[in-house]
């Protein structure tokens, strides 16, 4: 009989403890399947930070190290550096990269370190009760900011790819989204692209990824793919910031 799907091998059996409708899963699925597509999950080493995803060292079937909240950059300079054969990579949300680890990931791209980051913005902290994120939108209610993020008082939302893109040693830096199946899938070549860039020793590189977050943001899953079609997309548009093998710079 001939085999139409199966688990890629590298992702764990062990299940998640991720929210229903959260897209966290989807995201370490198109991740682990291009690991092994490409033939590097043996030589692959992940850097696993604080947050929703504390736990990805138990799902990804690569070797995986845990950093210290926001040091993922940090702790994958070290492992590229001294096992620089090796295809290593970050996994983050925003509360953990683009708020206490954003000096980290923006001297990791300074510096052109040749590592992946996978960058995964819900607009919110998710692990510790849906406070304000560095990247939550204008108006957005959460546990901190319950009558709405206020800009006179909380500033405007960070726009990472934006920021990133225009260091010099960034290679590779593009946004996507995961709130309906045609963008999942361009959210995995993204991602290829990406690891491919560090496999040709380019520099480094980012994919930035719209989740979900229904628990926290208080709808259903399905609202929660509409929330980031709506709401999210539009304040973070989706594309290339930056290829430096097409010269799109």
């Amino acid at each position: 009989m001939k085999i139409v799907f199966q688990k890629t091998s590298g992702l764990t059996d062990k299940p998640t403890h991720y929210c229903p409708g959260c897209t966290h899963g989807v995201i370490h699925r198109l991740v682990a399947e291009v690991l092994e597509e490409m033939g590097v999950l043996e030589d692959t080493v992940g850097v696993a930070s604080v947050g929703c995803s504390v736990l990805s060292y138990e799902y990804f079937n690569c070797d995986m190290t845990q950093a210290a909240h926001g040091r993922a950059p940090a702790v994958a300079t070290g492992v590229k550096r001294v096992l620089p054969d090796r295809m290593v990579f970050t996994y983050q949300g925003d509360g953990d990269l683009a708020s206490i680890g954003i000096s980290e990931v923006i001297h990791a791209a300074a510096r052109g370190e040749n590592i992946t980051v996978i960058f995964v913005n819900n607009a919110i902290y998710g692990m510790t009760g849906g406070q304000m994120a560095p990247t939550s939108l204008i108006g957005q209610k959460t546990a901190t900011t319950p009558y709405g993020r206020d800009v006179s008082v909380h500033g405007s939302p960070i726009k990472v790819c934006e920021m990133i893109s225009v260091l010099d040693g960034a290679a590779y830096i593009e946004r996507v989204s995961t709130h309906d199946v045609p963008h999942i899938q361009k959210a995995k070549k993204a991602i290829r692209r990406a690891f491919e860039t560090q496999k040709r020793g380019g520099g480094f590189s980012m994919v930035e990824i719209l989740s979900t977050c229904p628990t926290n943001w208080g709808l259903d899953p399905a609202e929660s793919l509409e929330w980031v079609r709506d709401n999210m997309v539009p304040v973070y548009p989706l594309g290339v910031y930056k290829n430096k093998a097409t010269g799109n710079l």
